[in-house]
């Protein structure tokens, strides 16, 4: 059979790349392997060459290897463990690269965790699947001439986002393609918790990784019209009459353990102006609605139970946002948590007036169930810049808490009826035209246990996550492109010196 893909492999030393060249070999399709490696190889095995790098991720790592690669097909391993492919796997991933004309094609696999073998499915491609931590898998599949062209498009030498700026620039043009079949096995050496892994992207030190990350994505919008420059709608707060200057906001189902505790936060509050409670307690079943009940000789607890029983997180939003008791500015409080001291709600209500924004979001701190520091530890999201935030927002996978809303804005919008995203897609929805707020200071305590809804998932629930926010990520980008599209058109029209 002929020889149709160049392979590059990372490479450490012989006995760990030893059974993935055997492999690999074994297809009969592979014409070159390149290892990749940071230092010299000092005895190459038979049919393998050696590639010198500095970062698998890195700008000129991806350009060296679109510069070697000979064959209709590229195949790029992402790890140093043992790959073990599938019968006829690469076949299969060729086949269907040929016939959809992808610019590369990712699959289904096995991954060895402890041992033990487990199904890894990922998820489908789209226009919005900006994250930069998007799980291919480990074996991607280019074809080469589509590759080639994508990386003479890669103008910015990263050292970390280079693999993601190939990505991208990939899908400006070729589709990515998901191969919902089981082709490989990997071996997984990442075994920490799905609640772990997602803070990764605030780690402080992997700043600077984020910056890099961050550039690529904003070129990306700036290449694909989906770009917002950093003017935003002005609002006349004094313009609207509320009862209430501020409503905290607590939806809650079967929350025995904890609704106590974010009552009493909430309730202690020192403010300048006057708020109340809404909780919508959606049926509970545990008690929860008892100990509610608990704190009614407060005029400023207002306890709903919903006539509808369809409701998730936003649905219960909804119904407290829309009720004649909400005040001007709606602040979140899960009834897992709670704020940090009696300050926590003056601070937020005072940051609209201050910095002029529909939104704002707080720093937390991510606690046990006792309310002591885990790691991460606190998580302020200072990636967020005014300048460029609501571009990078359609990059990471959260913006923090506590949120808050301008009321108005919020009822004209409203809330995804979901238990999971509902607050993310709000954030996306309203940096769309209106400035997001940011308080860098904890006033937030994140507790963190068994039943929090991101906590410990397993892979079909991580991959409905993330399939749902990357469809959110979907909607607000072509809602933008269609934005500047129609912006475009009206200052044409404007300055044509054709038109009377």
């Amino acid at each position: 059979m002929k020889a149709l893909i160049n392979c590059f492999i990372p490479y450490a030393n012989a006995s760990q790349a030893e059974q993935t060249i055997k492999g690999l070999k074994a297809t009969g399709l592979v014409d070159t392997i390149y290892l990749l490696s940071k230092d010299a190889i000092d005895e190459l095995p038979e049919g393998c060459k050696e590639l010198r790098i500095t970062n698998l991720n890195a700008s000129k790592t991806i350009q060296d290897i679109a510069e070697h690669a000979t064959t209709p097909y590229t195949l790029l391993y992402t790890k140093y463990s043992t790959l073990k492919l599938g019968m006829f796997a690469l076949d299969r991933m060729i086949q269907i690269a040929d016939d959809t004309l992808a610019g590369m094609v990712y699959a289904d696999h096995y991954k060895v965790i402890d041992g033990v073998q487990k199904q890894a499915p990922v998820i489908d491609y789209q226009s919005g699947s900006l994250r930069d931590d998007f799980d291919f898998g480990s074996v991607l599949l280019f074809t080469t001439s589509y590759m080639k062209e994508s990386a003479l498009r890669m103008i910015i030498d990263y050292e970390a986002a280079g693999l993601y700026d190939l990505r991208l620039k990939i899908s400006q043009i070729y589709d990515i393609i998901h191969i919902n079949e089981y082709l490989y096995t990997e071996i997984e050496d990442d075994t920490r918790k799905s609640g772990e892994k997602i803070f990764d992207y605030v780690d402080p030190k992997n700043r600077s990784v984020q910056i890099e990350m961050e550039k690529a994505c904003t070129d990306h919008l700036e290449d694909i019209d989906g770009y917002l420059a950093p003017s935003f709608e002005k609002i006349e707060f004094e313009a609207t009459h509320f009862e209430y200057e501020a409503s905290v906001i607590i939806p809650v189902r079967n929350r025995i353990r904890t609704i106590r505790d974010a009552i009493e936060s909430v309730l202690k509050q020192k403010t300048n102006f006057k708020f109340n409670l809404i909780i919508i307690d959606n049926h509970s079943t545990d008690g929860t609605t008892e100990a509610i009940d608990e704190f009614k000789s407060d005029e400023r607890l207002v306890h709903i139970i919903p006539e509808r029983d369809d409701l998730g997180i936003g649905g219960c939003w909804n119904v407290g946002v829309h009720n004649e008791k909400c005040g001007k500015f709606a602040v979140q409080l899960d009834s897992d948590d709670v704020y940090k001291d009696e300050n926590t709600l003056q601070i937020m209500v005072n940051a609209f007036y201050e910095q002029n924004c529909a939104m704002v979001v707080g720093t937390y701190m991510m606690t046990d169930f006792d309310m002591n520091m885990i790691p991460p530890g606190i998580i302020d999201h200072k990636e967020w810049t005014p300048e460029n935030g609501r571009n990078n927002a359609l990059r990471i996978n959260g913006l923090g808490a506590p949120r808050a809303f301008y009321t108005p804005v919020l009822r004209k919008i409203n809330v995804p009826n979901t238990s999971y995203g509902e607050d993310y897609a709000l954030g996306l929805r309203f940096s769309r035209h209106y400035q997001i707020g940011r308080v860098y200071e904890v006033v937030y305590l994140c507790r963190r246990w068994d039943d929090n809804s991101d906590a410990s998932l397993d892979i079909v629930k991580m991959n409905n996550h993330n399939l749902y926010k990357d469809r959110i990520r979907t909607w607000e980008l072509e809602a933008r492109i269609n934005m500047n599209y129609i912006n475009q058109e009206d200052e044409d029209e404007e300055f044509d010196p054709t038109i009377n």
